[in-house]
């Protein structure tokens, strides 16, 4: 084969390798995922303005002041020249102001805390439109979603009607983990005891692949799921064959589901225990915790000190008659306190009461 013909087939490679490819990032169907994909051509195109000339001229220099051609000129005394100076100090500079003006803009433009002001150019999200909320919980190693509206949740399968905003509620029940589904935004963080959110909207039918973008353990791999982008009928029908096909998520439910497990199927229930996403953002599934919002209360208050600890230790955090209470604390004490100084437990229910 000529030297020609093989160096034009190694430039044609990656355009075929590249044929194969879904291209979603640049071809999304949500319209904040679009405007992402825009960001990255406009700054890649800025970024190449200087890219291509420096590298063209550096090939043109090489070749034309190479050792052998004695017609280029020969300058060894040569130090300045303003307009070089101009162009090698000016072009980078407007690049650099212009990529500033970009980044500050798609900011605060797009970011996920942000609810939407259209659903897509030129249409406005209408005053009458309520946003659907999708609590998402990342699991090992599966994702949890939960419609506290609707009443039910879901695992590893999410739908949502078309151009209607959605707000994502984000957390995770151990590792950190990253939430994302190219098509519709970038990816958000899902992180214990903290929740994060994502403002979106999806203009496109179509079945969509979500997946975890951060690595989280032994089963990341195979932690993906599908979202369903559909019409609200549809949506309604969706949420029926929830309510009819599944059971109940219960706090022991979902402490059992917290288990890790891979590749797990779609997984259905038809109600959901309220306050459930709380307790789960707060670590206090089990009602025998202490919510992290009541730590915080009682640091800000502070502290509990040696006679509050036992005030609160015989009582659950959370308290349900069908849990028996559970006893935290039985003494108070120090290697350097006499012996018998320490508060008995009675002595400290006696002060509670």
């Amino acid at each position: 084969m000529p030297p020609l013909k093989k160096l034009r087939g190694l430039l044609l490679l990656p355009l075929a390798l590249l044929a194969g490819c879904d291209m979603v990032l640049f071809n999304a169907s949500g319209d904040i995922a679009r405007q992402q994909g825009q960001l990255i051509v406009v700054s890649t195109v800025l970024m190449l303005l200087i890219i291509v000339p420096v590298i063209g001229l550096t090939i043109y220099f090489a070749w034309r002041y190479r050792q052998t051609n004695k017609e280029a000129n020969y300058s060894p005394d040569w130090d300045h020249s303003t307009e070089l100076e101009l162009a090698i100090w000016g072009a980078p500079l407007l690049i650099i102001i212009a990529l500033g003006a970009i980044t500050w803009i798609s900011t605060h433009t797009l970011d996920p805390y942000r609810p939407l002001r259209r659903i897509e150019p030129g249409r406005p999200v209408p005053s009458e439109v309520k946003p659907l909320t999708v609590e998402v919980v990342a699991l090992d190693w599966k994702w949890l979603f939960i419609y506290p509206e609707q009443g039910i949740a879901t695992v590893n399968e999410l739908a949502a009607p078309i151009d209607r905003p959605i707000v994502f509620k984000i957390t995770a029940s151990s590792v950190m983990n990253s939430f994302f589904i190219p098509a519709l935004a970038g990816q958000i963080y899902a992180m214990p005891g903290m929740e994060t959110k994502l403002n979106a909207v999806i203009n496109k039918p179509g079945d969509f692949e979500g997946f975890s973008a951060n690595y989280s353990g032994a089963g990341f791999s195979g932690m993906r799921f599908r979202f369903h982008g559909v019409s609200e009928p549809d949506f309604e029908a969706w949420v029926q064959k929830s309510k009819t096909a599944g059971g109940a998520l219960t706090r022991a439910a979902y402490l059992e589901l917290e288990r890790p497990s891979e590749r797990d199927p779609v997984r259905r229930f038809a109600s959901v225990e309220p306050d459930l996403y709380h307790a789960i953002v707060n670590r206090c599934v089990d009602r025998n915790k202490m919510c992290m919002e009541q730590m915080m209360a009682i640091d800000a208050d502070g502290g509990l000190g040696k006679v509050g600890a036992y005030n609160v230790s015989p009582r659950p955090w959370q308290p349900d008659a069908s849990i028996p209470p559970r006893t935290y604390v039985t003494a108070m004490c120090s290697v350097n306190d006499p012996a018998g100084l320490s508060l008995p437990l009675s002595t400290a229910r006696i002060r509670e009461e």
